[in-house]
């Protein structure tokens, strides 16, 4: 299972991750993140300091969210990947499409 904790920090809307997002937690954690979709030229930061695993349903997640930020004129940081949870993102190509901090 994961947390999902969504903050707002100096204007910025900020997610933060902890645990395992794996394939069981998507749903759970896609109504959480889903006030991040909301947010209009604002930076989304996600935070995976304490993000354990990614499943390609937790990818998802963080490509809708990015999808939709552009829309709207945001940006989205990915911040604090784990060696794990950044081989992930290099095997899947994620490396190339997100920005990190």
């Amino acid at each position: 299972m994961v947390k999902t904790t969504i903050q707002e920090q100096d204007g910025n809307m900020v997610a933060i991750l902890e645990g395992s997002l794996d394939t069981a937690a998507v749903p759970e954690t896609e109504k959480a993140m889903s006030p991040l979709l909301e947010c209009e030229g604002k930076e989304i930061i996600i935070d995976c300091t304490d993000l354990q695993y990614i499943s390609s349903g937790g990818l998802r997640i963080f490509l809708t969210v990015l999808q939709n930020a552009e829309q709207k004129g945001g940006q989205v940081f990915i911040k604090g990947i784990s060696n794990d949870v950044r081989t992930v993102f290099a095997m899947t190509g994620f490396i190339n499409i997100f920005k990190f901090k």
